[in-house]
């Protein structure tokens, strides 16, 4: 198994550097035809090709936003905020801004739960138990 991998990872590596030297053969008929000079000293290196510069991503330092784009933002968040929390027009009511109005519970409400909180705990206390 281990011989069969070796073997094919060879005839894989051969295969690869002849397609290599085929496509390095071509680029020098390439750069020949649009240069017009001969071909490279050595035959089988490849031509160096001229490296550019890094190029930056982004914005280019210094290059902020500018402030009448920022105070749009800034106009749009002051915006949000007050449909959020609610404006104090007259007009506006919770339907029409789209906020709900935030839900209360009446005061017999909440002492109907603490009283029936209080008859777990005696039956729970009655049962010895120190947790429910």
């Amino acid at each position: 198994m281990r011989n069969e991998i070796i073997e094919q990872y060879k005839r894989l590596k051969l295969e690869l550097l002849a397609e290599k030297n085929s496509l390095e053969e071509r680029l020098n008929r390439i750069s020949e035809a649009l240069n017009g000079a001969s071909a490279p000293e050595s035959a089988g290196a490849p031509t160096p090709v001229a490296e550019k510069p890094a190029v930056r991503r982004g914005r280019p330092p210094g290059k902020g936003m500018s402030a009448a784009g920022r105070a749009r933002i800034a106009e749009a968040q002051r915006s949000r905020w007050a449909k959020a929390k609610g404006s104090t027009s007259p007009g506006d009511s919770p339907k029409s801004t789209g906020i709900k109005k935030k839900r209360t519970m009446t005061a017999s409400a909440k002492a109907a739960i603490a009283e029936a909180a209080r008859k777990r705990w005696a039956a729970a206390k009655k049962a010895g138990k120190n947790r429910l």
